[in-house]
């Protein structure tokens, strides 16, 4: 919610109108942003014709994913914008596909997978001029909404006029860019035919399975054909799962309480290893053989006043402990490339350390953007992709220690992000 500057000039206007006249009645308005309920039958969502779009600038960037030669940036409960980055020093928009209720993305072997409410669909953009609609699996993400009839509650993020204060959902979005809500950095997923997603996401891909959590479970799902994903099961989390991390055999999930180890080495069953804890706040995270890299912070509904940098050993993935914690201003998404750390802190900047010594990492700052805006992060193979209320930048990060920005897309109408 926008804080407005004119109260000294409505104070004056209002003591002015009681001197004149005190007898008259003085009516105020009240101006804000809040969370307005929307209801909507399924029926007629998936009754739409998904047309693909021209593309459209940016107004609300999510989620960020990097496949190939193409860069994929979600705009939460709208769509996705679809950028040829075969250059990152000047990514052209493509086209837009909208799509109601749609939070996060994934590609395997060029079909997108996307939330859309209730459903998962997937789209065939091995044509990037002729991207299509291939299946949608109905029913699977029912537990994030109200849905026990077919209708569905979600809520949209509006500007209200009114003479009464509205005492509802205020500036609550439930698909932040923080991630809290909504809303893993490494390029190992590469390897295989599946694109890389940063440290907010609910979406990844392994061993031919899609992995989605939500606030309480992990939902598999088949997809060694990628046209024809299949919804296995769910695993039930517990409360406050945030963001979900592959690395090697193992899937690494945030929840706002600690983090999550399970072992996926049988894909479509993955099993818990341990659960290592903290106080209450935001956990994204990303990891390499033997660490860990979690960031903890504080505001919206991350509820403790924490923000750090928690090292966790991870050597044997059963008895996770602390190495170290780092104060840190208010760190969001991160991302690993070998030794060198890029943190997103929010409206205070990007940061980036060597963290070759664990036990070092305050005394291996290596630079502190503090005007570069940032939620989350790709180290890409072409570029370091950042992303933030103001926009989408690119740098070369070929020499860790010194960012050289290559590009940036700006946001149509910036909003305020801690």
């Amino acid at each position: 919610m926008r804080i407005f500057r004119l109260l000294p000039m409505i104070t004056l206007i209002l003591v002015s109108l009681a001197i004149s006249s005190c007898q008259d009645e003085i009516t105020t308005t009240h101006t804000f942003r809040a969370m307005v309920p929307i209801y909507l039958e399924m029926s007629d969502v998936r009754a739409r014709t998904i047309t693909i779009a021209p593309p459209q600038e940016l107004e609300n960037p999510g989620k960020i994913y990097l496949y190939g030669d193409y860069l994929l940036i979600n705009e939460p409960t709208k769509g996705i914008h679809i950028l040829d980055n075969t250059n990152p020093a000047n990514p052209i928009n493509k086209n837009f596909i909208p799509i109601e209720g749609n939070v996060d993305l994934a590609v395997n072997s060029n079909i997108l997978y996307a939330d859309n409410y209730v459903d998962l669909l997937a789209f065939d953009i091995s044509n990037i001029n002729n991207i299509s609609l291939v299946n949608r699996v109905e029913d699977v993400f029912t537990q994030m909404y109200q849905h026990d009839t077919g209708q569905i509650i979600t809520f949209r993020d509006s500007v209200i006029t009114s003479e009464n204060p509205y005492w509802g959902c205020v500036n609550c979005a439930f698909f932040a860019m923080d991630g809290s809500m909504s809303f893993a950095a490494n390029f190992s997923a590469a390897a295989q035919s599946y694109g890389t997603g940063g440290s907010m996401a609910r979406f990844t891909l392994s061993s031919g399975h899609l992995y989605a959590v939500d606030e309480t479970s992990l939902r598999v799902f088949d997809v060694k054909d990628p046209k024809a994903p299949k919804f296995i099961k769910p695993i039930d989390l517990g409360w406050g799962i945030e963001t979900i991390f592959p690395f090697q055999d193992k899937l690494f999930i945030g929840s706002n309480r600690g983090m999550h180890i399970y072992d996926a080495s049988t894909p479509s069953s993955p099993t818990r290893m341990a659960v290592y804890e903290h106080m209450v706040a935001c956990d994204p995270v990303v990891v390499n053989e033997e660490f860990a890299f979690v960031t903890l912070r504080s505001g919206n509904f991350c509820v403790n006043n924490i923000n750090e940098l928690q090292v966790i050993n991870i050597e044997d993935p059963y008895k996770p402990y602390m190495m170290k914690s780092y104060p840190m201003l208010n760190p969001h998404g991160l991302g690993l490339a070998d030794d060198n750390l890029y943190i997103a802190e929010g409206r205070h900047g990007l940061k980036s350390f060597n963290v070759a010594d664990v036990m070092k990492i305050d005394q291996n700052q290596m630079e502190f953007l503090e005007s570069m805006k940032s939620v989350d992060l790709i180290p890409g193979p072409k570029s370091l992709i950042v992303i933030g209320p103001d926009g989408v930048c690119q740098f070369d990060y070929s020499t860790p220690s010194k960012l050289v920005k290559l590009s940036c897309i700006d946001v149509k109408n910036p909003v305020t992000v801690q």
